[in-house]
């Protein structure tokens, strides 16, 4: 037989079915949309690294800056304690010679006072810029939002503000009590002070492996262009205090490995102001008990009365 013979023997290919097209046209759209979606998670998830890596470098650019103010202003401050405490000495002897005259000694005491202050603002830009390190041991929540609430009550009943709080679940958690009562507090002065006469809001809450605890008031709130800067040192927008509170309250949430953030809260929610939201790691937190007020706050904290 020839090879020309063998070709023409040879079956001829049998065609494609247009079902099997049909099926290999799906196929191979399926593969293509499952690449396009694993395109898509990964881009989703290069965008979401690269905003991280970029808040991770402000944030790392912040610290820089804020260590380099931090070691300056000590120094400065503790230049100016040492003849700060001579002006205090010659203010009160000046104000004791001075008994019999009245205006004198009305001199000498607004020396003293302003000295005061100034040794506040001191005492304020060393706490800021020293070493914070918690020392860290068993403590229950509703311990630390019933002492804070003690420290700013006189406040908060001197401007009639009223003061709920509310705590969704008490537990007992690893942390430095001193330092944290002293963060919320500050937060509490603050809410005081925009509120005026009207109401400040706490409420604490355990949200997956964090605490969550949120200081709100029913001030005015924020200007949306001073949010970004509301915890740089030396930044207030009062006529009278050092701008180192919020600052002071950032640095000790970081120091036990948590986190601080401030928003205005949106239409229809209250109280309407700034809401100051402070999330702590909980480790092994255990229970303490659950319910809308926890027993351990009743008597210390005043559950929405007036303070």
């Amino acid at each position: 037989m020839t090879a020309a013979s063998t070709l023409l023997a040879a079956p001829a290919a049998e065609p494609i079915s247009q079902t099997q097209l049909a099926g290999a046209i799906a196929a191979y759209t399926q593969i293509t949309q499952r690449l396009q979606e694993s395109h898509d998670r990964l881009a989703r998830e290069v965008a979401r690294l690269r905003a991280e890596l970029e808040s991770k470098n402000r944030e790392l650019e912040r610290r820089s800056r804020l260590a380099a103010l931090g070691q300056m202003a000590a120094g400065m401050a503790h230049e100016i304690r040492n003849p700060l405490g001579g002006i205090a000495l010659y203010a009160s002897l000046l104000a004791s010679r001075l008994m019999q005259d009245a205006e004198g000694a009305a001199i000498a005491t607004r020396i003293a006072t302003g000295v005061d202050r100034l040794n506040a603002l001191v005492n304020d830009i060393l706490a800021f810029a020293g070493e914070i390190q918690p020392q860290k041991r068993p403590i229950l929540l509703s311990a630390v939002l019933g002492e804070a609430h003690e420290l700013a009550r006189g406040r908060l009943e001197a401007a009639g503000t009223r003061l709920s709080i509310r705590c969704e679940c008490d537990v007992e958690f690893q942390g430095d009590a001193h330092l944290l009562v002293r963060a919320i507090a500050n937060l509490l002065f603050n809410a005081c002070d925009a509120a005026g006469e009207g109401v400040v809001a706490i409420t604490a809450a355990q949200v997956g492996g964090e605490l969550e605890i949120s200081v709100a008031d029913s001030g005015p709130g924020v200007p949306a262009e001073l949010l970004d800067r509301i915890f740089n040192p030396f930044f207030t927008t009062k006529d009278r205090g050092t701008g180192l509170g919020l600052a002071i309250v950032h640095r000790i949430v970081e120091s036990h490995g948590g986190r601080i953030a401030v928003r205005n809260a949106p239409d229809g929610q209250e109280p309407g102001g700034a809401h100051f939201v402070i999330r702590l790691p909980t480790g092994a937190a255990q229970g303490a008990g659950t319910g809308n007020e926890s027993a351990g706050l009743g008597a210390a904290a005043g559950f929405s009365a007036g303070a």
